[in-house]
């Protein structure tokens, strides 16, 4: 298991270095970011859904888009994977109802998604032999257990809606905006979470780093802001 481990760093570390040389690349980053702040509307889904399978549907559909790239493939799997990950390990999604996700859920989410954009590239990347900057390393993974690899190493990249929120609300420049962000994701939270999505898609594709919810060198685009 921890050559896996070694492997999906591997993996995620020639594409963050094929990135930093040539950032638009694949339209990754625009794709992601683009997909990023459509999600921070998707989870409306949630309220407005019958059962589990239609919430999927909905926030694939929302969140994916419709371009035929291998990135926009790659973006729409990622969204599909990540609500697919919500209903298993928050069967209630599939229960009428109109109480909105809680903000750990939305949270997990949000990450997930990010985390989920990269692994689903690098999938179709290996398996297509996509050609980047540098040689993609051989895949040793009989099992296909790599792609899951790749996003838990991408997730301790990524900055956190509810921590960033719960922060802004202890800071001495609070709003009434933020204040009850993290109990309130379809309202407050989901706008912390939309000034973030420039820093989560830098950090996800290696154009930011620092620690998740601080960056040391720069934005991903000269005068983007990383939010």
């Amino acid at each position: 298991m921890a050559r896996l481990d070694d492997i999906a760093a591997e993996h995620v570390a020639v594409l963050h270095r094929t990135l930093r040389e040539e950032p638009t690349a694949f339209g990754l980053y625009e794709a992601a970011r683009a997909a990023g702040e459509r999600l921070t509307t998707a989870v409306d889904a949630w309220a407005v859904s019958r059962d589990g399978d239609e919430f999927a549907a909905r926030f694939t559909a929302t969140v994916g888009g419709e371009g035929g790239t291998v990135t926009d493939a790659a973006v729409r799997r990622a969204a599909a994977a990540s609500a697919r990950r919500l209903l298993e390990r928050h069967p209630e999604a599939g229960k009428p109802g109109d109480n909105g996700l809680s903000g750990e859920v939305f949270c997990l989410l949000y990450r997930g998604f990010f985390a989920g954009v990269v692994s689903e590239f690098l999938r179709t990347a290996i398996a297509e032999k996509v050609k980047i900057t540098v040689p993609l390393l051989p895949a040793l993974d009989p099992e296909d257990h790599l792609a899951d690899w790749i996003a838990e190493h991408v997730l301790r990249l990524l900055p956190d809606p509810c921590e960033e929120a719960e922060q802004l609300t202890e800071s001495e420049e609070k709003t009434d905006q933020v204040a009850s962000a993290v109990g309130d994701p379809i309202g407050s939270l989901r706008l912390v979470a939309h000034g973030l999505v420039p820093r989560a898609a830098g950090r996800a594709l290696g154009l930011l780093s620092g620690g998740p919810n601080g960056d040391t060198d720069g934005t991903p685009y000269e005068g983007e802001s990383a939010a």
